[in-house]
Order: C-alpha cells, then structure tokens, then sequence
C-alpha cells in the first residue's frame, strides 16, 4: 500500500503548556490534527471555566493564521473542584473532560488529588452528565516500584473508585502496561484508554541500555518489551476503547538534559508518520483510521472530523527536525530510532 485517507485526526492527550512554549509548538498539532483535549496542568493549574476559557482564548490567539485547530478544555480535578462549575462548563461545550492527577505522579501535578474521599461529589456529578473523567493512571507511593505503578493504580484506586461511582466515563490516559490494556478489555464501554506513539515504539531498554538517553524518558515511564507488544496489539485492534492520545509533551532541552531530567516526549511533529509505520509494520494499516480518527470521537461523543488525511508512502525516508527553537527555550522531538517513510498531507 503506497497511500491511505483517513478522517482528520484528533490527539486525545496534549501538552500545549502557555506562553512562549504555547506559541511555539501549537503549530505542530494544528498542522496535523483537528482538535485536541488539552491537558490542564499549567502553573497554575486550570481548574474553573472562567480559566479554562481564558487558556482557550491563548491557544486560539497562538494559532498560526488561517488554522481552524479546535481546542478541548480539560479542567484540573482539585480537592475544592466546584460539582456546579464543573456542570455549567460541561454544558456550556467549553469542558469536555476532568483531569485527575494523583498529586505528585508527574509534571505540575502538585496540587492534585491526595483523599479520594474528597471528590466523590465532583465524580458523582461527572456520572449523572455523562463527562469524562481523565486519569494518570500511576500510585505515588515511594515503596511501590515505579514499573508497578499503573498496575497497582487500577488495583487500589481505579477499579475501587469506579465501582464506588458506576456509570462514571473514564479515559486511562497514556496506558502503558498488559495490565492496563485487560483491565480496559474486561470492562464495559465506560472505560477506554488512549496510548502514546513512543509507548508503541520504545521500551524501558532504549531509555537504560547503553546509558541513559533522557529524551525516551516519559510518565509513566516506558516498559519491559512484553508490555510494549500488548500495547502494539491493542492500538492495532481495532477495538474501540483504544485510541491515539499522544501525550506530547514539550519541555526545554536543557530541563532533559539535566541532572534530574523532565519527564516527557515531544511527539506532535512526527506522529502520524509513525503511527503509519508502526500499523504496517503490523500488517493493520486498514484500522489505522479506527485509531486515529473513530475511536476518539465515538468515546467524547463527537462527530468524526469530515476533512481528510492522506498518508503517503515516499520512496525515501522522511526527515524530522531533530528540534526547535520557541521563546521558552529549544525543545528536542522524539527520535524513533529508524527510518519511516510515511508523509501525511492534508486533503
């Protein structure tokens, strides 16, 4: 197969982050996707409609001329979150999703969620709307072992918290681990799960062996190799709780480069090509548009986007940047580590 269309696609887990960050990578995805659920966790966070619109607002105004990218507002899921504010946003179409962070599970995560007990009555209201609730899905716990930690999350937190609140719509974000993906398989249609381009495509080797390659280095953090091709088995699918969320995430070079590194990959430049290589490496092209264009919007009740994307196979290799340059800093882009040559090109 030399060229595939598929619906324009969506990215279900993006980092815009705000200001010179914002304006130099926003560019990436609106070149490529057509709306985005934005993840919330500026400094401050975005936790009420008021900020939600008004960070809407900066994406929009960044937005190279001419870009009809849509952005959808997350808010951050606090221990004060507003159950009435969390409904007018949801119904006003300006929130489409709640974020919960396990307070301290990755970046900005701070002023996340320490006592369960203490968001029942925002969940509650989540479930009776029919709003989806976004989980980073690791414990904290510095005695659980951080390859453990998804595994655990859904033993002790997740699964418990959505039988304490039935009918409450939940994105595992970022899933990393087989775990993961059967617990999403044995569940109903209220739980989905997005996963990563560089979840499909590196494992815990490529960020330890032969020394330590800070750019590979993600929350959760990549896998044992088994974990990977559970991953690669599901996005390829065509099962529809799974999905593209690719969790991008730009941080400055020298912040990776550092003696206690960022976590996080910057992949909005070069993901489609590599989903396309990826799929067929795994003779699935066909569900490629199932992942990437169908899955999502189904889960968000949302219609599939009517614009097109054609991905065409080039008799040579792709080339990327290897990075960029934005007014907070250069930021470095994901390196899968072989060659692809799959172009997309908006219809």
């Amino acid at each position: 197969m030399k060229a595939i269309t598929i619906p324009r696609p969506d990215d279900w887990h993006l980092h815009l982050r705000d200001g010179g960050m914002l304006q130099g990578v926003v560019g990436h995805s609106a070149a490529h996707f057509a709306r985005a659920i934005i993840m919330p966790n500026l400094v401050p966070p975005v936790v009420t409609g008021q900020q939600a619109a008004a960070y809407r607002e900066r994406i929009l105004q960044a937005l190279p001329d001419g870009s009809d990218f849509e952005p959808l507002m997350v808010l951050y899921l606090t221990e004060g979150t507003d159950p009435d504010d969390v409904e007018a946003s949801a119904k006003s179409g300006l929130v489409k999703a709640l974020k919960l962070y396990p307070a301290g599970a990755t970046t900005n995560s701070d002023s996340g969620v320490r006592d369960f007990d203490k968001v029942i009555p925002v969940l509650e209201r989540m479930a009776e709307i029919g709003l989806p609730l976004c989980v980073h899905g690791e414990v904290t716990d510095s005695a659980i072992d951080i390859f453990d930690r998804e595994a655990v999350f859904i033993e002790t937190v997740l699964d418990p918290l959505r039988r304490r609140v039935p009918g409450l719509r939940v994105v595992m974000e970022h899933v990393t681990t087989r775990d993961g993906v059967d617990y999403v398989k044995s569940q109903d249609a209220d739980l989905a799960a997005t996963i990563t381009t560089h979840h499909l495509i590196i494992n815990r080797n490529h960020i330890l062996a032969g020394g330590i390659r800070p750019h590979y280095y993600c929350l959760p953090v990549a896998k044992r190799e088994s974990h990977r091709l559970a991953l690669r088995a599901a996005a390829t699918s065509g099962d529809a709780r799974f999905f593209i969320g690719t969790d991008s995430a730009p941080h400055p070079t020298d912040l990776k480069e550092n003696a206690c590194g960022c976590a996080g990959c910057y992949t909005s430049i070069n993901t489609m090509s590599l989903l396309a290589h990826v799929f067929e490496e795994e003779n699935a092209l066909e569900r490629l548009e199932l992942f990437a264009s169908r899955n999502g919007p189904a889960f968000y009740r949302l219609p599939v986007n009517e614009e097109t994307m054609t991905l065409v196979k080039e008799d040579q290799a792709v080339t990327f940047p290897t990075g960029f340059e934005t007014a907070a800093g250069h930021v470095t882009v994901f390196d899968p580590g072989f060659e692809t040559f799959w172009r997309p090109k908006s219809d």
